[in-house]
């Protein structure tokens, strides 16, 4: 039976150990706290920023998977997290696959164009630098895959909902987005794959300008439309939309096929739920 360490079994995390213990595997699951186990998941407290509690870890094991979120959005504290944190997890435990979960933040590409895994990286911002770091930290290890996100949205996840319900008529900047149940999918293909890339970006088919986005959930809970959301400024002229398109070609290619593969199919089951 293989055995996957999940570090860092938050939402996403949670998702793709229950998506490993449903395929029959032991499954490790990291938290900062205390859980419960269940069927085919054995929880494990352990603090990735500190090290407490990773020398319980089993030495091996099949697969790694870092999939981490830091408790506060600040440089120290990313740093921290991912980069140091990723260090002492391969210290603690061996395996000949180590998955890194790590983010599109790290492009830079602001004229509205397509983004692949041929893209240098030119990260703007101090997140996007840091998981660039992780990332360069895991090459030098063998097996290592990095699996960059872009925006995840899912139950509990409802930003974009609220900011809609809001009144905001929002930019014509490009936005993307992987539905969260979609991104543990991804992530659980990529553990199957017997020889997969060092690097997969995991978005869905349409990235979509924020105003309409937002123009979209505010016509399928019957709110007025906003007239600026589709005159704004930044309209005027030859001057491309801002943002980045991010492509899924290769994700695709390796077998992965998203459940909700734009923000219609996956919005909708959230519009019922997220009322207020």
């Amino acid at each position: 039976m293989p055995l996957i360490v999940v570090a860092g079994a938050g939402d996403l995390g949670s998702r793709l150990a229950g998506l490993r213990a449903g395929h029959g595997d032991e499954v490790v699951a990291l938290r900062r706290r205390a859980a419960e186990a269940s069927s085919g998941i054995r929880p494990m407290q352990a603090d990735l920023a500190t090290g407490e509690g990773l020398a319980r870890m089993p030495r091996r094991a099949d697969a790694v998977v870092f999939c981490a979120a830091p408790d506060r959005r600040d440089e120290a504290a990313y740093r921290t997290l991912f980069v140091d944190g990723l260090r002492r997890l391969l210290d603690a435990c061996a395996a000949p696959r180590v998955l890194l979960v790590s983010s599109t933040a790290v492009y830079g590409e602001e004229a509205g164009g397509w983004v692949d895994e041929a893209t240098p990286a030119d990260p703007p911002a101090f997140n996007g630098r840091i998981l660039l770091d992780a990332e360069r930290s895991l090459a030098a290890h063998a097996g290592g895959v990095v699996l960059r996100l872009s925006g995840l949205y899912g139950p509990g996840r409802v930003a974009m909902l609220r900011k809609a319900r809001s009144g905001d008529p929002g930019s014509s900047r490009w936005t993307n987005r992987i539905h969260v149940e979609d991104a543990a999918a991804a992530l659980s293909r990529l553990l199957d794959l017997p020889d997969p890339r060092p690097l997969y970006l995991g978005s869905d088919d349409a990235p979509v300008r924020e105003r309409d986005l937002l123009a979209w959930l505010r016509a399928q809970e019957g709110l007025p439309d906003i007239p600026q959301a589709r005159h704004a400024p930044a309209d005027s002229g030859d001057a491309p939309d801002p943002g980045r398109r991010i492509g899924n070609a290769r994700l695709r290619a390796a077998g992965w096929v998203p459940v909700f593969p734009d923000y219609r199919a996956g919005y909708r089951p959230l519009l019922a739920t997220a009322a207020g």
